[in-house]
């Protein structure tokens, strides 16, 4: 389902008007919810970066959600997937006057690199004792069908897409409590069938339990 479907959906389904802006709000609300209910394998990205000797920062990606998976290694050698912690852990385990420098085996997402909040850093401990490459596994959010008019989640599972934009739009239309919560079971039953692709088939080999991870139905 293409953007221009589901604006004709939602309208004929309400059996009510909307404006180009109040359609996109729909549109937009109902992606954030799936994007941060579902952690969809399709919908993932890999970037490389380097850590340079002495420096434990390293920028994340602007668009970047969330991590899959952090791995350094040098130029030619074996990967090492970091463990996540938390900056708590990092800034005890590794303290700046006696945390020492080595190959890293930890990271946290530390926050902002500066007063843009827009920019996340994550830290490494050890320090690193060389540069070394670092390979970078991420969720994020793509680009709303209200602009890229095609996307995956719209082709894949526009019953979720749909279903979340109407709950969306009833609600701006202040409808009656009955008919939300028949959109509402409608919208679970289809991020159900979402949820066990995303967390479920796609996660069943995972290589670390902290992932989510449901059993497939």
């Amino acid at each position: 389902m293409n953007y221009a479907s589901l604006c004709t959906n939602i309208q004929d389904i309400t059996e009510n008007t909307f404006t180009a802006d109040q359609l996109a709000m729909f549109t937009q609300q109902a992606e954030q919810k799936i994007y941060n209910t579902v952690q969809i394998a399709n919908l993932r990205k890999n970037v490389t970066g380097t850590l340079t000797n002495g420096n434990k920062y390293l920028a994340a990606p602007l668009d970047f959600l969330s991590v899959y998976s952090l791995a350094v290694f040098p130029t030619s050698g074996d990967y090492t997937y970091l463990i996540n912690k938390d900056v708590n852990f990092m800034r005890e385990a590794f303290p700046a006057s006696t945390g020492g420098t080595g190959l890293p085996k930890y990271y946290a997402i530390f926050g902002p690199a500066s007063n843009d909040v827009t920019e996340l850093t994550l830290i490494v401990g050890p320090t690193p004792d060389a540069t070394y490459n670092a390979e970078l596994h991420y969720y994020y959010y793509p680009e709303s069908i209200v602009t890229a008019s095609t996307t995956w989640l719209g082709d894949n599972f526009d019953s979720a897409l749909l279903n979340g934009a109407l709950i969306e739009a009833i609600r701006f239309m202040k409808g009656e409590a009955d008919v939300i919560a028949n959109y509402e079971s409608l919208y679970v039953a289809s991020l159900k069938m979402l949820k066990n692709l995303g967390d479920g088939k796609q996660r069943q080999d995972a290589y670390r339990s902290g992932q989510v991870r449901n059993k497939v139905a």
